[in-house]
């Protein structure tokens, strides 16, 4: 007996030191903070931008507008002046305020963390391919925006910490908005739907100001990001009620038409050097889209309310020349004719009278 005691205690005890150095020999992983790439050193998960979910990757599928099947469609670029106060939600604020932030920030943050793609600004076309795909380092070294390189382990993309106060928010002043006018004829649509922005940065030099449009941005890829993304569009009406994605779907802007697709590849001013004669250019495009939308339904009859108008207008004719009449009509009411007087029998006394004739 004792000794089945002793090989129970032997064997427990052999586990137990068994334990004991499996624990000793498993190192623990440290994890360190990951540098944000664009930030200060930051947690990717404090930056205000998280990841996609599933369901909001599924909800920009279902918003995306498919335009293949257009019967008819016009291409036109326009450029928004965030100068303007029509166009000031996309500017203000230009430094980060109490979490809000302008498109440029966030357009500008999320490249840093690469959670879009941007592709190259040729002047003359654009191509969202891989070819033409714009590197995030390039956009700071074009745009002499300081930055500190660390370099990525093994295959791992290289990071750049960027001081705040370098981002060039404020000098974003504009915008290029590519967008599409189109007639879906098997849904019976009439839309527009913007395909892509470009941010242009204002440099002040020893020359003056230069523009310099920075990278096209497919508005497919900045979407998810923007439809929560609350904006103050009005200074009498402070509540945060639209978002970023409204003022653009709902064409809360204002810019003026620079370009239209045409087989020649030529911008307005090409055509139209003068600045009256492009203003009428610009005005005329307007009004072809709003006629062929119009051109599209349905319209009431033209000849019958012309000659219902006709109608009142000689009806409202002929009662003023008759002002003063009694009556108003074009023709005169026939006049009553009267009944003829009848006097009531006198009645009859019941006893017979005794006639007596006067005498001289």
């Amino acid at each position: 007996m004792k000794r089945l005691y002793y090989i129970f205690a032997l064997v427990v005890g052999v586990l137990f030191v068994s334990d004991a150095l499996y624990a000793q020999g498993e190192t623990p992983q440290r994890r360190g903070p990951e540098v944000l790439r664009g930030g200060r050193g930051q947690e990717s998960k404090n930056t205000g931008l998280p990841d996609l979910t599933v369901r909001a990757q599924d909800m920009n599928e279902r918003m995306t507008q498919e335009i293949g099947n257009a019967r008819w469609m016009r291409v036109m670029y326009r450029e928004v002046d965030l100068t303007k106060e029509s166009n000031a939600p996309l500017y203000y604020p230009t430094r980060p305020v109490n979490g809000n932030m302008n498109l440029f920030s966030i357009i500008f943050q999320l490249m840093s963390e690469g959670k879009i793609i941007a592709y190259k600004y040729e002047d003359g076309y654009e191509a969202f391919d891989d070819d033409h795909i714009e590197s995030f380092k390039d956009v700071l070294d074009r745009a002499y925006i300081y930055y500190e390189e660390i370099p990525g382990r093994g295959n791992a993309q290289p990071s750049y910490i960027i001081n705040e106060s370098d981002v060039p928010s404020a000098d974003v002043q504009a915008y290029y908005v590519k967008e599409a006018w189109y007639f879906d004829q098997n849904n019976s649509v009439f839309d527009v739907k913007t395909l892509a922005i470009c941010p242009i940065m204002t440099i002040v030099g020893d020359l003056g100001e230069q523009r310099m449009p920075l990278f096209w941005l497919p508005y497919e890829n900045i979407r998810p990001y923007i439809t929560n993304t609350l904006i103050m569009t009005s200074n009498i009406n402070n509540a945060k009620t639209f978002t970023i994605d409204d003022y653009f779907r709902r064409r809360m802007f204002d810019g003026e038409i620079i370009k239209t697709e045409n087989l020649m590849n030529k911008t307005l001013r090409e055509y139209y050097p003068e600045p009256d004669s492009l203003k009428l250019a610009q005005e005329r495009i307007e009004e072809q889209l709003v006629g062929f939308e119009k051109s599209l339904w349905l319209q009431p009859d033209t000849t019958s309310v012309a000659e219902d108008t006709k109608a009142s207008k000689s009806t409202k004719q002929t009662t003023v020349a008759r002002r003063g009449t009694k009556t108003t009509s074009t023709e005169k009411a026939p006049k009553a004719t009267k009944a003829p007087k009848t006097s009531a029998p006198k009645a009859q006394s019941a006893a017979p009278g005794r006639s007596v004739r006067r005498t001289r």
